[in-house]
């Protein structure tokens, strides 16, 4: 994975006036912090950080952080947002070491057709949508995908079912669902079962109408 080098100042003062000024100004705080180090306050440019975190590796970026003749290996570990923007309020940098194994999240992508499953009137349900990985940061892969082409109806695809590249481990149980073929919902002549008015079967049966109702009902008074 490329690392991205992204220009840092340091020594912001702290407080959360002085930050509204930083964004104001479109820069973004934040905080550098690493095994045996003190954390260090930093503010780097909001449309610089915006492009190296929404490149092919997304959060999962190697930032090379450089602040006047320092530089240093991160990742970028947890991204504060506005609630209503969206955008970046602060973010923590995380110092790594190219030998170190990490933990990132990394995005799961499912590809081919179940046809099997849509033959067959069912869905595929992906359940998890990034898994968890331990890597050395050079090893993190930008994405997963998961073929679901072979995927039978009732079948699970779960996490120790997925091939991940070398050096690559799965940092979630090998147990968890990843995706499964659910059958059709049936009614109790088979058929399959469809959501209507609340999603709940009508009372009549099939092939009844409103009509047919109604003159039931009348003979019923008649004979009463």
């Amino acid at each position: 994975m490329p690392e991205i080098v992204l220009d840092a100042q340091i020594g912001r003062t702290p407080g959360s006036s002085f930050s509204r000024r930083l964004r104001a100004a479109g820069m973004i705080p934040g905080v550098v912090y690493g095994p045996g180090t003190e954390p260090v306050s930093v503010a780097v440019a909001g449309r610089d950080l915006r492009i190296a975190l929404n490149g092919e590796a997304g959060t999962n970026a190697l930032l090379s952080l450089k602040a006047g003749e320092t530089t240093c290996l991160t990742v970028a570990r947890e991204l504060q947002r506005h609630p209503v923007k969206g955008t970046v309020t602060h973010v923590d940098f995380q110092v790594v070491r190219r030998d170190q194994i990490i933990t990132a999240d990394v995005p799961l992508t499912l590809i081919g057709e179940a046809t099997a499953v849509h033959n067959g009137d069912g869905l595929v349900d992906q359940q998890l949508f990034a898994l968890p990985i331990r890597a050395t940061p050079g090893n993190i892969p930008t994405g997963i995908e998961i073929d679901i082409s072979a995927l039978q109806m009732g079948a699970v695809i779960r996490v120790a079912d997925v091939p991940l590249p070398d050096g690559v481990e799965a940092d979630l149980d090998g147990e968890m669902a990843i995706v499964t073929g659910v059958p059709p919902r049936v009614g109790p002549g088979g058929a399959p079962l469809t959501v209507s008015e609340g999603g709940e079967a009508p009372d009549a049966p099939v092939g009844s109408t409103d009509g047919d109702a109604a003159e039931a009902a009348e003979q019923s008074d008649s004979e009463g």
